[in-house]
């Protein structure tokens, strides 16, 4: 019975973990793909464009939930505001891509 329930264990952290890798894997590739662009590779922002880096204080303060609302329905002021990605990216990539940003603050 020990061999069995080890043997579980191992099939559930094995799952565990891959399926954390894909996640941070699919929400960098979303990054790339959706993000990159004006909040650069590295998350360092674009001046030209006062998209702040998410290393900065607030955005290192941000929730998930209001990282998730502020791609969702988008966000900023001004001439230049990011655009809403509701109905553009599923909820899972969302979550993803805030959990890759997070990686970016470290």
């Amino acid at each position: 019975m020990k061999i069995r329930t080890g043997i579980a264990l191992a099939v559930m952290m094995a799952a565990t973990t891959m399926t954390s890798a894909f996640a941070q894997s699919s929400g960098a590739d979303t990054y790339k793909a959706k993000c990159a662009m004006c909040h650069s590779a590295t998350g360092t922002g674009n001046a030209g464009m006062k998209v702040p880096p998410f290393k900065s204080p607030e955005s290192i303060k941000a929730t998930d939930a209001a990282l998730i609302a502020a791609i969702t329905k988008g966000a900023g002021t001004g001439a230049i505001k990011m655009p809403a990605y509701a109905g553009k990216l599923t909820d899972a990539q969302i979550k993803d891509v805030v959990a890759y940003i997070r990686t970016l603050q470290k």
